[in-house]
């Protein structure tokens, strides 16, 4: 079993920056593949960006891409998002999440989750 929790979100005015973190415990963190995903308010959780185990693969949703980017430091156990150029329809609460196979994109494939952090996109 692995230890999830997200930090670094806040309230930022548009066209700004936030750094999220995911600081992970338990089993091997360098053994994970791993993804961000946010839900907005009435909206169902979406995908965000997805990145290997050893961080040569990464994936975005289209929304993001170009804007955010996803990172990690397996000796310090730790998922990064930098996100940039932020926008008012970011607003949400972002997760970070372990995947155990399947479609990167899709919540099912992802199986231990944290339990969020606040990002709110100010117009």
């Amino acid at each position: 079993q692995v230890q999830l929790e997200e930090s670094g979100g806040g309230l930022v005015q548009a066209g700004g920056s936030l750094r999220l973190s995911c600081a992970a415990s338990g089993r091997t963190f360098s053994s994970y593949n791993m993804g961000w995903f946010r839900q907005a308010p009435g909206k169902l959780r979406e995908f965000v960006a997805f990145i290997s185990w050893s961080g040569s693969t990464t994936y975005y949703a289209d929304s993001v891409k170009g804007r955010f980017v996803i990172s990690r430091d397996n000796p310090k156990s730790t998922l990064y998002l930098q996100m940039s150029s932020l926008k008012p329809e970011d607003t949400a609460v972002y997760y970070c999440a372990t995947h155990n196979g399947g479609s990167y994109y899709l919540v099912a494939a992802y199986d231990y989750w944290g339990q969020g952090t606040q990002v709110t996109v100010s117009s």
